[in-house]
């Protein structure tokens, strides 16, 4: 699928709980051999959003009236740790999951995460907790992650804190390229070097 661009977002926020949430809890392995074409947002969370009588349960944060308005996730220490698969980010970006705060994520999951367009901003585990207390109590508040300029901006007093993350995956998210189609915008300068580079030194043709 084609990746969004993605220069600012804001909207309200969605906690979901669980420390040490691996990829295999983000999306099943059964659902990986599904056509990524139909989606993969309905997989989403799909067992551990569900009772054991495997329908949704009310009280899973992601379940709640509203919750599918918001594009933006808190989720707590080592979000997306456990095997490399790709198909947890597919999960998020097809739900419509645009960015996802922590305190610290998989580093799979994360490099995963900025070839797709969904933004993972680190965030203290005080600060995060912080954020998660006034979303309890105003849970209609808003968070603006701001990749134009790197900053997440959170509600009340809780302040404006910097995104940290790659320069050229800022730029390719930005522009809504992956690393492929980032490279063809710089056909012309690669041509442009190339030939000045064969007229200096020739005998590299040879």
């Amino acid at each position: 699928m084609v990746m969004k661009a993605f220069v600012k977002e804001t909207s309200t926020v969605v906690a979901v709980p669980g420390v040490n949430c691996d990829t295999d809890q983000i999306i099943p392995g059964r659902f990986l051999k599904a056509d990524r074409a139909q989606g993969y947002g309905q997989f989403l969370f799909h067992d551990i959003r569900r009772n054991e009588a495997g329908e949704l349960d009310p009280a899973f944060p992601l379940n709640r009236e509203g919750a599918e308005r918001s594009t933006i996730l808190l989720v707590e220490d080592n979000f997306g740790c456990g095997s490399s698969r790709e198909g947890a980010v597919y999960a998020l970006v097809d739900h419509g999951i645009r960015a996802v705060i922590g305190p610290s994520f998989g580093d799979i999951f994360f490099n995963n995460a900025l070839k797709n367009g969904l933004v993972p901003v680190r965030l203290s585990g005080e600060q995060c907790d912080g954020l998660a207390d006034y979303l309890a109590r105003f849970p209609d508040a808003e968070v603006t992650v701001d990749l134009e300029n790197s900053e997440l901006v959170l509600p009340g007093n809780l302040g404006r804190h910097p995104i940290v993350i790659d320069a050229f995956a800022r730029e390719c998210i930005l522009q809504g390229l992956d690393e492929i189609e980032m490279t063809f915008t710089y056909m012309e300068k690669i041509k442009a070097f190339e030939t000045e580079r064969m007229a200096s030194h020739a005998w590299l043709a040879r």
